[in-house]
């Protein structure tokens, strides 16, 4: 048993299992990975509701429908509004690694997002990157 978690493993099931202690079991588990699922498809910000899996952004009531990229990029800046991005880890991770885009691509997006959500909705740390401010 030991060896199973110590691999990484979160729960395990012995042979002779009665079927009532299974059932909780795969209850348990299937609510902790809803729970999971939910908390990272819709994220909120004070005023700010940001749906991932339906692609939509509201402000104060307001619907913004962002094209994917801009709405990528705010949607990892609201995944860690404490934490500053730098230009790599957003084009890494809202454009990948395979794609070359040019040197300020990562400005116009942040200016288009600025524009639709105020000019201190994003702010920059200079030299080093973005981040999320509400």
């Amino acid at each position: 048993q030991l060896a199973g978690y110590q691999a990484g493993a979160n729960d395990f099931i012995v042979k002779l299992i009665k079927p009532k202690i299974l059932r909780s079991k795969i209850n348990a588990l299937l609510k902790l990975t809803n729970q999971e699922f939910q908390s990272n498809s819709v994220i909120e910000i004070k005023d700010l509701i940001i749906d991932k899996e339906n692609f939509r952004v509201s402000k104060s009531g307001q619907l913004f429908l962002l094209p994917k990229k801009e709405f990528d990029l705010l949607y990892l800046l609201a995944s860690n509004t404490d934490k500053v991005f730098t230009r790599e880890e957003i084009l890494e991770k809202v454009w990948g690694s395979e794609v070359v885009v040019g040197e300020r691509t990562i400005d116009v997006h942040i200016r288009r997002l600025r524009e639709k959500f105020g000019l201190n909705f994003i702010q920059t740390s200079k030299g080093v990157g973005y981040r999320l401010v509400l």
